[in-house]
C-alpha cells in the first residue's frame, strides 16, 4: 500500500480535456506529495477545453504506447466530451485502461471519462456516475449507476463534474492509500 506522498499516479488525456477536471486532480494530488505524470496518445502538448473554449495546454510527459503500468500506482481519466471520446477510439489507450482495471490499482473517471470504462468492459454490475448526459451509456453498460458525488466500487471511483473534484480527489488520495483492490471481472 503506497502513502500518497511517495504514490506515481498517471493522468490518461489527449486535447479536449476538461481544464478543471484534469489541472485540480494534477495540483492536489502533487501537493500531497504524488509523483503525477500525464500520458496522451501523442508527445506534444495537449490542450484543454475550458467551459466554451479552447484553453491552456499541458505538457505530455509519457505516450500511451510507452506506459508500463508497473510504474504507476493508480490512473485518473479527466471528461470533457471531446477528450474520452477520442480516447476511447484509441485502442492504444483503451487496452491501457483495461491492464490498470485488471491490475486492481485505483482508476478514478469524472464526468465524460467513464466512457473509457465502458469501452474497456470495466463496469458490469458495478456501481458508477457519471456527468448525466452519459447515463444511458453506463447503464446499457451493465453499470449500476447512481447520482452521488463520488460512487466507488474495488477501487473503480467515478464522479459526475467539476462540482465533485474535492469529493473526487479525496477519494482517490483514499484508494490509492488502499493499494490494490481484489476485482472480480466486470
Amino acid at each position: 500500500m503506497p502513502a500518497i506522498d511517495t504514490a506515481k499516479i498517471l493522468i490518461l488525456a489527449t486535447d479536449g480535456y476538461e481544464r478543471s477536471e484534469l489541472r485540480v486532480p494534477l495540483e492536489k494530488l502533487s501537493t500531497h506529495g504524488a509523483d503525477v505524470k500525464i500520458a496522451s496518445p501523442k508527445s506534444d502538448p495537449i490542450k484543454s477545453w475550458d467551459k466554451t473554449d479552447w484553453g491552456d495546454t499541458v505538457d505530455v510527459d509519457v505516450e500511451v504506447k510507452n506506459v508500463d503500468i508497473n510504474d504507476y500506482d493508480a490512473l485518473v481519466l479527466p471528461g470533457g466530451q471531446i477528450n474520452p471520446d477520442n480516447l476511447r477510439n484509441d485502442e492504444a489507450s483503451v487496452s491501457l485502461v483495461r491492464e490498470f482495471v485488471a491490475s486492481g490499482k485505483p482508476v478514478a473517471a469524472i464526468c465524460h471519462g467513464p466512457w473509457l470504462l465502458v469501452e474497456a468492459g470495466a463496469l458490469r454490475d458495478r456501481h458508477a456516475t457519471s456527468f448525466p448526459s452519459i447515463k444511458t451509456d453506463l447503464i446499457n453498460a451493465g453499470a449500476i449507476w447512481r447520482d452521488e458525488q463520488v460512487v466507488c466500487e474495488d477501487g473503480i471511483i467515478t464522479s459526475r463534474n467539476p462540482n465533485d473534484l474535492d469529493a473526487f480527489v479525496a477519494k482517490i488520495v483514499e484508494e490509492v492509500s488502499e493499494g490494490k483492490h481484489h476485482r472480480r471481472a466486470a
